[in-house]
């Protein structure tokens, strides 16, 4: 991978991306099987207001990663899934996980768990 010039589509994939809850909430629909509804979504991310929560989903949706279905009973029932675009996110927010378990407490400190191990007993 050539990193010196950025993408078009990079830039446009981070610009979805990487807003604030957006990962977080992709991770609840990942969790489990089928479809989430909005207040299992909200439960799964505390300290996301309602507001955000629909906004993010609104723009997932745009951009092809979250379909949404409206289902006209009484009271009516919306339900968020990942498309195959938003499955393909899946590898992504594995390799995060695998990424955050090996620098663990001191993420933004600059050193991997297991190195500010090494440094302690030195």
């Amino acid at each position: 991978m050539d990193f010196k010039d950025m993408s078009p589509r990079y830039e446009a994939a981070m610009s979805i991306l990487g807003k604030k809850w957006t990962g977080l909430i992709l991770r609840s629909l990942m969790e489990g099987q089928g479809p989430h509804r909005f207040t299992e979504m909200s439960a799964y991310v505390p300290g996301l207001s309602d507001r955000l929560l629909s906004q993010r989903l609104q723009e997932l949706e745009e951009a092809g990663i979250v379909e949404r279905r409206v289902y006209s009973e009484r009271p009516v029932l919306v339900e968020y899934s990942l498309t195959a675009q938003g499955q393909a996110l899946r590898e992504v927010v594995e390799a995060i996980q695998h990424w955050a378990d090996g620098w663990g407490p001191n993420i933004g400190h600059g050193e991997p768990r297991h190195r500010a191990r090494m440094v302690e007993k030195q």
